[in-house]
Order: structure tokens, then C-alpha cells, then sequence
């Protein structure tokens, strides 16, 4: 478990629940709590107790389950007191944690076959409650996305970040959505890599005379492709929640606060829109992939059609010389050319006009034209 207490220009990270979270926090003030969902199972009691003290209520128990339940979608909600975000992040968290140390992996799921980058498109559900000063963050054992946005928070403190123009979130519901965008920055960066490997599929899907084998990865891109958009569709319908939501909160009284709400619903929108930028790329993957064998089995297809055009040209072309073979191969005494001496020289040349003749007529009728020419 981390715990951050922000203000202003000011992170102080502790470990310890009950030091961190004794009394409600100040003004200007709030507190970040990121726990390991295994975690927050076994210390459930002594974080429903810190909520209390520090924004006096708690967690209802649906939403406890919901935090609790490692296949539960994106979704959105709320209730008077706190609203409820689960968002499902990229790359799966480690399947169990030790009872006795919770929030440290066990160990991790067994790996899938297929390319490697199929290997990323598997999520897992991280929950946001966010307070007015509190915001309660659960994920998988040994979460990436926790420890990087930590330290991006921390460095964001020192004096160069500050001149770089750095700020820090200003409530909780600014971290939660600075956290999101960097989930979903981690859905923008998957993009360049299945591009990569589906153009290099198509590539050998297209090649006239390649033997496509890798049949079992393709269906298995495909799938998951389609599950990598419902996740972003369920994503996109969470965060247009939200932002429904932000837009019945109680006006600001202050000139600082109507602009922090604004602030607000600008990062949640470029959130949204990350997200269907997201979604098209997957959909626009999604087709070329379908495009892309159906071009292979046209392209076979025709293959096939101009090998068997070619097949019917040349018994186009021995049909009439196997019928001069048989005429002269008949059981008669007297044949035209039989007794004579040239006589076979005369059939073999005859036979050869004519085969010449018919390739000629063929070639010239583009029946023996290469494919692509």
C-alpha cells in the first residue's frame, strides 16, 4: 500500500494507513490511497475506518464487491457522497498474492501461445472512489501503472519539473483522470505494434505463391481484436459517464474553482477522445485483417483459375495431334502415308504445325499470358 498526502507543490508518501489517515486533511489538502485489490480485501476494515476519519463516510458494499471482482468492465458510478470508476488497464496483474504479505505477487498467469504482442492485449480492472479529499485507488498485485504515475508525481516536486512548468494534480478527481490517460497512452502505444504485425501477416497473405500456415495466431489476432474493442467501447461508455456527471456537481463558488471544474472537463474529454482514437484504429485494424484474408483466398482462387486455364489450353492443344496418333494407330491395311517412306516425318511435321498454330492462336487470344502482364 501507497499513501500520498498533496499539497499544493507538496507529495508526502507513507506506507503506514493509520499515521497517514488519523485525522481529515486540511485544506488545499488531499490523500491518495493505492492498494493492491488483494490487499484491500484483507484490510478492508482498517481502510473503510481510514475513509471515516478522513471524510467521515464509506464505501457502500456493492462497491466494495465491485473493487473486489477482477472481471468486472469499465463502468461509472456513483452516489451522493463519492463517485466509482473501474477502468481496465492493459496487460494482466498477477493471479494471486500471498495471504500473509498482501499486494506482493505469487506468481503470474501461465503465458498464452501466438506472437508476442498478443500476449499485451489482456487487461485488468482498476477501481477509482473518488472523495471530495480522498481518492481510493485499487489494482492488481505489483501494478506498473500505480508505481510509474508515483514517480511521475514524486519527480513532478523537484525544482526543474516546477520550472518545466510542471503541476500537480489539484484534487483527486484530476489524479484519477491524469492516472486514466496514462492507461489509455498505454492503448495508443499498443497501436504501432499491431499495425506492424498485421501488415507483416498481410504481406504473406498477399505474396502470390506463399503457403500461409500461421492460421491459428490470425484467428487468434482476430479475437483479439474484437475483445481489445469491447474493452474501449465499455471504456468510452464509462468515461461519457463522467462526464455526464461532472456537469450536474454544484457550481463553483470561487473564480479558482469554476476554472479547476473547466480544467476538469477538458482532461476528461481529451481522455474520451483518446479512447476513440483507440476504438477507430482497432476497428480500422479489425477490417484490414478481414480484408486481408479475403484477398488471400481471392488471390488463390485465381491462382487456382489460371492454372487450370493453362492446363485446359495445352489439352486445348494435344487434342488434335492425340486424334491424328489415333487415326494413323487404326487396324487398316491401306492408310494414307503408311507405306510411304516420309510418310512419318510428314505426320510428325504435320503435327507440329499444327500444335504451333494452335499455341500462336492461344497466345494471341492471351490465353497463355502470364498473371499480371
Amino acid at each position: 500500500m501507497r499513501i500520498f498526502t498533496i499539497t499544493g507543490n507538496v507529495v508526502a508518501e507513507s506506507d503506514d494507513l493509520a499515521t497517514a489517515c488519523g485525522k481529515p486533511p486540511a485544506a488545499q489538502t488531499y490523500v491518495w490511497i493505492a492498494c493492491a485489490r488483494r490487499e484491500f480485501e484483507v484490510m478492508q476494515a482498517q481502510i473503510q475506518a481510514a475513509l471515516l476519519s478522513l471524510c467521515g463516510m464509506q464505501l457502500v458494499d456493492l462497491h466494495i464487491a465491485d473493487l473486489l471482482n477482477n472481471q468486472l468492465p469499465s463502468h461509472y458510478d456513483y452516489t451522493s457522497q463519492y463517485d466509482l470508476l473501474v477502468f481496465r488497464r492493459l496487460a494482466a496483474g498477477h493471479t494471486e498474492t500471498d495471504v500473509t504479505h498482501p499486494g506482493e505477487p505469487l506468481h503470474r498467469a501461465a503465458k498464452r501461445g501466438g506472437p508476442p504482442i498478443l500476449h499485451r492485449i489482456d487487461t485488468s480492472p482498476v477501481g477509482f472512489a473518488v472523495f471530495d479529499q480522498v481518492l481510493l485507488t485499487v489494482h492488481p498485485a505489483d501494478c506498473a501503472v500505480r508505481d510509474a504515475y508515483a514517480a511521475k508525481l514524486m519527480s513532478a516536486v523537484s525544482a526543474e519539473s516546477r520550472a518545466a512548468g510542471a503541476r500537480l494534480p489539484t484534487s483527486p478527481a484530476d489524479l484519477m483522470l491524469r492516472v486514466v490517460n496514462h492507461m489509455v497512452d498505454g492503448y495508443l502505444e499498443l497501436r504501432r505494434e499491431l499495425t506492424h504485425q498485421l501488415d507483416h501477416w498481410q504481406t504473406e497473405l498477399l505474396k502470390p505463391r506463399s503457403r500461409f500456415t500461421n492460421w491459428g495466431s490470425m484467428l487468434e489476432a482476430r479475437l483479439s481484436l474484437h475483445h481489445l474493442d469491447e474493452i474501449c467501447e465499455d471504456q468510452r461508455a464509462a468515461v461519457q459517464d463522467w462526464i455526464e456527471a461532472i456537469k450536474t456537481w454544484p457550481d463553483a463558488n470561487t473564480p479558482q474553482g469554476h476554472r479547476e471544474r473547466e480544467l476538469l472537463q477538458v482532461r476528461s474529454r481529451d481522455v474520451l477522445e483518446h479512447i476513440e482514437r483507440v476504438v477507430h484504429h482497432v476497428r480500422r485494424l479489425e477490417q484490414s485483417a478481414e480484408t486481408a484474408v479475403q484477398m488471400h483466398f481471392n488471390a488463390q482462387g485465381h491462382r487456382a483459375n489460371e492454372i487450370m486455364r493453362t492446363l485446359t489450353v495445352l489439352t486445348a492443344v494435344f487434342l488434335p495431334l492425340n486424334l491424328i496418333a489415333g487415326i494413323f494407330g487404326m487396324n487398316f491395311e491401306f492408310i494414307p502415308l503408311l507405306h510411304q517412306s516420309n510418310g512419318f516425318m510428314i505426320a510428325m511435321g504435320l503435327m507440329a504445325a499444327i500444335a504451333i498454330g494452335l499455341v500462336v492462336f492461344f497466345w494471341s487470344k492471351r490465353y497463355l499470358d502470364r498473371p499480371g502482364r
